[in-house]
């Protein structure tokens, strides 16, 4: 016979947060770490493509191109990288001050490596952006304008991706031929604007959902969405930063490619890179971790790159970028933050 005694936080008193802590309280069992599961769940995506490719390639001569790397041109894509890092501290202070959320330049760029550093090169289940955004706020940022000043900064680095697929379309043409996965980029970049003027009409929502917090934090994203885009130097900027931090990505892949023999030009990797990127943006696992690796032997392959060859880039391209994030740890290190408080504070702030 089901039980029909209600649960402790549908009564008629107290607030949410103490039915919330009692929920916790009496019913552990019910309620799970929504973080911790997303990570168990991209670990899993991440290791179960690795071993397919494992399984169907061999690992052991895309190791040994690894072993045998130049040094030189590893150096040269760690200095490519490097520059990399200042770009999208630009991009993301753009997106700060259109918004009237102004770091310093030096917080920006601490702040920002702080984030690489967890997003590349630690299993944790609260993402570099997540950090930003806890960061921020101990800068002494309102809680919103963390939040968007982030978020604002992804939309225009993924606009900037689309936007230079778009705009090498036909050199990808050129080199793969008319496949129909060509057609997913143009959708996508038509979707990306719609995507921008649905999140500036966000506070067009009926004036009885105003008072709460949730729609409130919407209507404010929508705000923040019209000062970057509707004003065309900020939005041009920022976008176009995002679209220079992808042809620094690409540079970065030539020079890793010429290190360890794969014959790739640096309009190959421009033409193909970002299409990797579009899909190693899909929040699916471990740092891109199985799902880089995958797109890397598909894409690279239509140009007739041996999958080992793609294989043995795509680990390069990642571990270079795990190097390149150490000295983020670094940065957190030295100004005494603690990774327990990020998960804490952010949980607190939903």
């Amino acid at each position: 016979m089901l039980c029909c005694r209600p649960l402790p936080w549908c009564t008629n008193t107290g607030t949410y947060r103490e039915y919330r802590s009692h929920a916790l309280t009496i019913y552990p069992g019910l309620i799970m770490n929504r973080s911790l599961i997303f990570f168990i769940l991209k670990l899993s995506v991440s290791a179960l493509l690795i071993g397919f490719l494992a399984i169907k390639f061999d690992f052991g001569k895309s190791a040994e191109k690894l072993i045998n790397a130049d040094v030189i041109g590893v150096g040269v894509a760690v200095l490519v990288l490097g520059l990399l890092i200042v770009n999208n501290t630009v991009r993301w202070r753009v997106v700060m001050q259109a918004i009237q959320a102004v770091l310093d330049i030096w917080t920006t760029f601490r702040l920002l490596y702080i984030g690489i550093f967890f997003n590349q090169t630690l299993p944790s289940s609260v993402g570099g952006d997540a950090f930003r955004i806890y960061l921020g706020r101990k800068e002494g940022l309102p809680l919103t304008a963390a939040i968007n000043g982030v978020m604002l900064e992804r939309v225009a680095t993924l606009t900037g991706l689309i936007l230079l697929v778009v705009v090498t379309q036909p050199l990808l043409l050129s080199r793969i031929g008319d496949q129909p996965a060509t057609i997913v980029f143009p959708v996508l970049a038509v979707l990306a604007v719609i995507g921008i003027a649905l999140l500036m009409l966000l506070d067009r929502l009926p004036e009885r959902f105003q008072k709460h917090k949730l729609i409130q934090g919407v209507a404010k994203l929508a705000t923040d969405t019209k000062k970057l885009f509707l004003s065309p130097g900020r939005a041009i900027l920022a976008v176009g930063l995002g679209v220079t931090g992808n042809i620094l990505i690409a540079l970065a892949t030539f020079c890793l490619g010429q290190s360890i023999g794969v014959e790739v030009s640096v309009v190959d990797c421009l033409v193909l890179m970002p299409p990797v990127i579009l899909i190693t943006t899909i929040p699916i696992s471990i740092a891109g971790w199985g799902l880089r690796e995958s797109a890397m032997v598909a894409i690279f392959g239509f140009i007739s790159i041996v999958q080992e060859d793609a294989i043995a880039l795509s680990l390069l391209f990642g571990l270079v970028n795990a190097v390149v994030s150490l000295p983020g740890g670094l940065l957190w290190l030295l100004n005494g933050y603690k990774r327990s408080d990020v998960g804490e504070k952010m949980s607190n702030a939903s």
